[in-house]
């Protein structure tokens, strides 16, 4: 195992949040790091580099998984998927069936959601929207 649910919460629509804390050392991250807000294990890959930094919160039945990262005020919920070397980031938002990996950045107050994918080396940021089956690459 590479991190717990500390006894920390937080709330947030109806939803009970618990900060991750790190057991092991794994890329930059050190035993003892405390790290976001996830509702469940099933949200957070225990394989993997994967993470949550900050403030950021992953819910409902999103993963996180491979060595994707999701930090800052982000959030990743309903059945959304975040992997591979993708990061989330600033305040932006993945929701919905939305799927986000390779090496792929959404970032500022950008939303991604329905059943877009953004992947490769694509970059979605400031207050862009990418919804319904869009796909950026």
């Amino acid at each position: 195992m590479k991190y717990k649910l500390t006894e920390n919460k937080k709330t947030i629509r109806d939803i009970t949040l618990y900060q991750i804390e790190a057991l092991k050392d794994f890329s930059n991250i050190k035993k003892g790091d405390l790290g976001g807000w996830i509702e469940k294990e099933s949200n957070l890959s225990q394989q993997g580099n994967c993470w949550v930094f900050g403030d950021a919160r992953v819910f409902g039945s999103a993963r996180v998984y491979g060595n994707a990262w999701v930090s800052d005020y982000a959030e990743v919920y309903g059945s959304a998927r975040v992997f591979g070397d993708a990061s989330v980031y600033g305040a932006a938002k993945v929701y919905d069936s939305a799927r986000v990996y390779g090496n792929a950045w959404v970032s500022g107050r950008a939303k991604v959601s329905d059943y877009a994918e953004v992947y490769g080396s694509a970059s979605v940021s400031g207050d862009a929207v990418v919804s319904g089956y869009a796909i950026i690459n």
